[in-house]
């Protein structure tokens, strides 16, 4: 299978969902805390590669800045360039070889890219896809739960299962 990308634009992302707009009035920091956290939780549900980038174009004499964080790579850009103006180049230098999706609710990005191959998603089915698979998982851990609590075993305190095990032995 090959390799699936989501490239995030950052400040769209953060100024389109509530919470992390919200927070960004009181701390930019903080929000770009929370969003990549939960691009972080995210990547370890859907493995794809998450790039996030956020525009540092306005930034006098910046020479960019790539880092990874956990388990994505979180992109600042250089002066002059956008955060759009990256998630094109990429779109358009991988976009034939692997699957690209870009989450930004920009319109006009979102057509540019389009041509590029890459599909398109907004911050809102972003923020939809990630509390569907956030979810499942806790659907999946609560189902796990209940079969181990089935058995008698699963509610027993460890020190009376050992002592119920040492008799079933001596038998």
């Amino acid at each position: 299978m090959a390799a699936e990308y989501l490239l995030v634009d950052g400040y769209n992302i953060i100024f389109a969902w509530e919470q992390t707009k919200e927070m960004a009035e009181e701390s930019l920091d903080n929000a770009r805390q929370t969003l990549m956290e939960e691009l972080s939780n995210f990547q370890g549900i859907t493995k794809a590669r998450i790039i996030l980038i956020f525009d540092a174009h306005l930034v006098k004499g910046n020479v960019g800045k790539v880092m990874d964080y956990k388990n994505i790579k979180v992109v600042f850009t250089k002066e002059r360039e956008t955060a759009d103006h990256f998630i094109e180049k990429v779109a358009y230098s991988k976009g034939r070889d692997v699957k690209i999706r870009v989450a930004t609710s920009d319109g006009l990005e979102q057509t540019i890219i389009l041509g590029s191959g890459a599909s398109r998603m907004t911050a809102k089915e972003l923020r939809e896809e990630i509390d569907r698979e956030k979810q499942r998982i806790r659907e999946e851990y609560t189902e796990k739960i209940q079969l181990n609590n089935n058995r008698l075993e699963g509610h027993l305190d460890p020190q009376v299962r050992e002592w119920m095990e040492t008799l079933r032995r001596l038998k």
